[in-house]
C-alpha cells in the first residue's frame, strides 16, 4: 500500500515539474505556438507541389511523405527491426504447437449470436484495414497503421471461434511468415525501383527515390490511371500492411497455444536432455 502510494506521488511530481518546466519556456519555444516553425512549413510546401516537380513528393498526406519519402530509410530498418522481432518470437516457441482439437472443430468458441455478428464484423474491420493503408497517401494512416487494424481480425476469430478453427481457414504460422517476407520483399524491391530505372535508362538515381530531383530525373508515376498514388508511396503501404498484419498475426498464434501443451512439450524435452 505504501508503494503504491509512493508511486502515485512520484507520478504527480514528476508531471507537475515536466509541465512547470514547459509553461516557463524550457523547451526553448513558448506553447502554443503562434507560428508554424521553419521546418514544419518546409515539408509543408515540399509534400505536394505540382508546380515544381523536381522538389515535391506529390502526396497530401504529409506524415506519409516524411515517414516513406524524406526519412523512408529509416522507416525501412525499423520494419526490418519489428521482422526480426517476429523471428525472435517464432524462434523462441520452435517445436511448439497445440494438441489436436479433442471435439468438432464448430462446437468451439462463443455462442452462435457472437459468431455470426463476428462474421460480418471481420469483413467491415478487412475494409477499414485496407482503406487505412491504400489511402495513406491521401488520409491520415498508412501501411503500419491498416496492417494493425487487419491484424484484429484473425485476432478476433481466436478469441470467438478458436484457434482451431482460424488454422483450419489457412492462417497458419508458416504461412504469415511467408506473407510477411513477401512484404519485407516488396518493400524491398520498391526501394530500389526507381535506382533500377535509372540504371536500365542510363541516368543517375537514387535508393529509396521517389519522384525526379536535381540530379536525378527520374521516378515513378504519381497517377495511376487519373488516380493519385503518389509514385513509391502507394506501394509502400500495402506491403507494409502486409508485413504488419502477418506479423502481428503470427505472435496472436504464438500466444494462443494452451499452456497445458506448452508445459507438455516443455517438459518432455527437458526429459530427452
Amino acid at each position: 500500500m505504501n508503494g503504491r502510494i509512493i508511486g502515485i506521488v512520484v507520478i504527480v511530481l514528476f508531471i507537475t515539474l515536466f509541465s512547470l518546466v514547459i509553461a516557463l519556456g524550457g523547451l526553448g519555444y513558448d506553447l502554443p505556438m503562434e507560428r508554424v516553425r521553419l521546418i514544419a512549413r518546409t515539408y509543408l510546401s515540399i509534400a505536394y507541389n505540382p508546380f515544381n516537380r523536381n522538389y515535391t513528393v506529390m502526396s497530401p498526406e504529409v506524415v506519409t511523405s516524411i515517414v516513406w519519402d524524406f526519412r523512408g530509410l529509416d522507416t525501412l530498418f525499423e520494419t526490418v527491426v519489428f521482422y526480426l522481432a517476429i523471428i525472435g518470437s517464432v524462434v523462441l516457441a520452435r517445436g511448439l504447437k497445440s494438441s489436436p482439437p479433442e471435439k468438432k472443430i464448430e462446437s468451439y468458441g462463443l455462442s452462435l449470436i457472437v459468431k455470426t455478428v463476428t462474421r460480418i464484423t471481420i469483413g467491415m474491420i478487412i475494409a477499414i484495414a485496407a482503406s487505412i493503408a491504400l489511402h495513406g497517401h491521401l488520409t491520415p494512416g498508412g501501411g503500419f497503421q491498416g496492417g494493425a487494424v487487419a491484424a484484429i481480425a484473425p485476432l478476433l476469430v481466436l478469441v470467438i471461434f478458436s484457434r482451431y478453427y482460424l488454422e483450419n481457414l489457412g492462417v497458419k504460422k508458416n504461412v504469415m511468415l511467408a506473407i510477411r517476407s513477401i512484404g519485407l520483399l516488396g518493400i524491398g524491391l520498391t526501394g530500389f525501383s526507381v535506382l533500377l530505372i535509372g540504371l536500365f535508362s542510363g541516368v543517375n538515381a537514387y535508393v529509396f527515390q521517389n519522384q525526379p530531383k536535381p540530379g536525378a530525373p527520374v521516378g515513378l508515376p504519381y497517377k495511376f490511371n487519373g488516380a493519385l498514388i503518389s509514385g513509391t508511396l502507394w506501394f509502400f503501404n500495402l506491403f507494409e500492411m502486409m508485413a504488419v498484419a502477418a506479423g502481428f498475426t503470427i505472435v496472436f498464434l504464438l500466444l494462443s497455444i494452451p499452456e497445458r501443451d506448452v508445459l507438455e512439450q516443455l517438459k518432455e524435452e527437458a526429459d530427452k536432455h
